[in-house]
């Protein structure tokens, strides 16, 4: 190979990385912005059956919370913090540093995300009240009891064959020690038997939940219905 040929080639390699860098990672400034002290939300993501997509809207919300949020970065805590690429935002090595390595001996930055294995959720909560938000991502057949008790939102996730009945029996026992869930439905283009539950849909976007569990902000329809769902999640009390 020619040196003129190798420096093209080198050249060209170059803008292929640059581009990428420039989709997977922060930009240069943001890593040296401070966290902010203030009070961030906590969210309970229940699923209410297997392959109802909890982790993928757990970790959407947590991204739309984060982007939403001063310190640009969010922690989704639950049973395994695998599944991911480890590639973090410079937000998120902040939040992970001030964080410290839980007890539990689980941490990893993916995009904006702090995924945490913890078990210890209320020592978790209590460290992150001030620093960022925390989404509680509890699989179908994960304790929800305590996440339920420290969130300021409880979302339960079904899906479309899901019996609607489940979900009012789950939200009658977890409103006892929490807030009053709500009930998202993924993967749902029509309301069908929810149509009375007062459910809030989430269209599917297999692009939308690739970039979501990556810790990235989806596109799209998804990006769509998750603005409205982190914007009550900002907000104690509210409804949608």
């Amino acid at each position: 190979m020619s040196a003129s040929s190798s420096f093209g080639f080198r050249g060209l390699l170059t803008t292929a990385l640059a581009k990428a860098g420039a989709w997977l990672v922060e930009p240069a400034e943001s890593a040296c912005a401070p966290l902010e002290i203030r009070a961030r939300p906590a969210v309970a993501v229940v699923g209410l059956a297997p392959g109802c997509g909890t982790t993928t809207v757990a970790r959407a919300l947590a991204v739309e919370l984060a982007v939403r949020d001063p310190s640009g970065a969010a922690v989704v805590a639950g049973e395994d913090p695998g599944g991911a690429v480890r590639l973090g935002s410079a937000a998120a090595g902040r939040l992970a540093r001030a964080l410290g390595e839980p007890e539990s001996g689980g941490l990893r930055t993916v995009g904006r995300l702090c995924l945490v294995a913890s078990s210890t959720p209320a020592r978790l909560t209590a460290a992150l009240r001030h620093l960022a938000p925390v989404v509680f991502d509890v699989t179908y057949g994960g304790a929800a009891g305590v996440p339920a008790s420290l969130a300021d939102h409880v979302l339960l996730v079904a899906a479309p064959g899901v019996e609607p009945a489940l979900a009012t029996v789950v939200a009658a026992s977890l409103s006892r020690i929490g807030p009053e869930p709500r009930l998202i439905v993924n993967r749902a283009e029509e309301p069908g038997p929810w149509a009375e539950r007062a459910a809030f849909l989430l269209g599917e976007s297999r692009a939308g939940a690739r970039l979501a569990c990556a810790g990235r902000q989806p596109r799209g329809r998804l990006l769509e219905d998750l603005a409205q769902v982190a914007h009550t999640c900002e907000m104690p009390g509210s409804t949608w």
